[in-house]
């Protein structure tokens, strides 16, 4: 109400004051913009009946003030007998003129002269897309083979040697090229055999290629070529006959799909999961002592006196590793091919105990399936492994 009562009123003060600039600036608008105060001559001259000399700007004032004083008194903040008691402002004039003293600072030193910047060799590096690393490990265990295992062998004690290597190609764009070469060859001894002062237990030559050209995120579009054999012969205990060899069996598989690169539980869980709807497999058995007489590639799903299987189908492979804590490792291959009119399906597992830098203990788990195979009457078409074991172990 205060704000708008003065505004008007300096409004209509200023506009009444135009036809008149040496009052406007006498200090009369004063009271308009100062705190709200009780002036005495404001009832007087609004109760007034003549003035001799009338002044508008003076008039209009006195009539928004006594507005304000009968509308809203409680914003009157002071009287005019409280003003004066006040005081005034002091007259005093400054005759002395202020001087500033200024120091005059030290001339700088001239910038010196820069020579001339010398010529810098630019070198540029090719950048490295290959990335290498592997694992190995030597240790000893206990062993158990079922009865129907596919490659012979026997439950005992024995000694185990394994190593990764891989080398893979990622130009940071479009392109990646994986490659990895697993090496597993292991030995045991047994009293109850009196033919063979060792046999092996583990043993595998296995090698995955992947080619991928980037879809979307983490999806490629993937070839991957997978191929595996063994070094030496397969044995059973006091059997003379030969159930395995290098290159007999030799199994290799293509197949084209899309392939996933798993990331996950803050990198703690990695790997790839690759679906190939079309896949070609092809397994050879080829040693001059598969004889008629001899003749075990059958347990291999080939037919008597051929040497080669070849089927077209779908295939699931997936290769994982958990870190579960700072300690235990999970590892996991799982490899599925089915031509839908035989079936075949290898899940291996590695529990890996990191005792220190260089000493572990492993525990290794392998179920496998394959119903091109001889009926067990013990356990069909599945065949299954086991060992545990502790010894060295070393990255790189």
């Amino acid at each position: 109400m205060r704000k708008t009562a003065l505004f008007l009123a300096a409004a209509f003060a200023l506009s009444a004051g135009a036809a008149h600039p040496v009052d406007s600036i006498n200090g009369q608008y004063y009271k308009l913009f100062a705190p709200l105060t009780f002036y005495h001559n404001v009832a007087g001259s609004y109760f007034s009946i003549a003035s001799d000399d009338p002044d508008e700007v003076a008039e209009a004032i006195d009539q928004a003030l006594m507005n304000v004083y009968l509308t809203r008194p409680d914003l009157v903040q002071i009287t005019e007998t409280e003003q004066k008691a006040a005081g005034t402002l002091r007259n005093d004039v400054i005759k002395k003129k202020l001087k500033q003293d200024v120091d005059m600072v030290d001339q700088a030193m001239p910038m010196p002269d820069m020579p001339d910047a010398a010529p810098v060799e630019v070198a540029v590096e090719k950048p490295h897309f290959w990335k290498y690393k592997g694992d190995g490990y030597l240790q000893f265990m206990q062993n158990y083979v079922s009865g129907n295992w596919y490659k012979g062998g026997e439950s005992n004690y024995a000694a185990v040697g394994h190593l990764t290597l891989e080398a893979n190609y990622d130009n940071k764009s479009k392109w990646k090229w994986e490659n990895k070469l697993e090496m597993k060859l292991g030995f045991q001894t047994s009293r109850t055999d009196s033919l063979h002062e060792f046999k092996s237990t583990e043993d595998l030559l296995r090698y995955t290629g992947k080619v991928g050209l980037q879809a979307a995120n983490r999806w490629y579009y993937t070839m991957q070529l997978l191929a595996y054999t063994q070094f030496t012969k397969g044995f059973k205990s006091n059997d003379v006959k030969i159930y395995s060899d290098f290159f007999s069996p030799f199994n290799m598989s293509v197949g084209l799909g899309m392939d996933y690169k798993v990331q996950a539980m803050n990198k703690r869980l990695t790997g790839t999961i690759n679906i190939s709807p079309f896949a070609f497999n092809y397994r050879y058995v080829g040693r001059s002592w598969f004889t008629e007489e001899n003749w075990f590639p059958s347990r291999y799903g080939i037919e008597e006196g051929k040497h080669h299987l070849s089927d077209f189908g779908s295939q699931l492979t997936a290769s994982l590793e958990w870190k579960l804590n700072e300690v235990v490792t999970w590892k996991s291959r799982f490899y599925a091919f089915t031509s839908y009119h035989r079936a075949e399906l290898e899940w291996e597992n590695t529990f890996a105990l990191r005792v220190s830098r260089y000493i572990s203990a492993n525990v290794f788990l392998f179920p496998r399936f394959d119903d091109s195979n001889k009926w067990d009457s013990d356990l069909g078409y599945w065949q299954f492994k086991e060992y545990s074991s502790l010894g060295f172990t070393y990255n790189f």
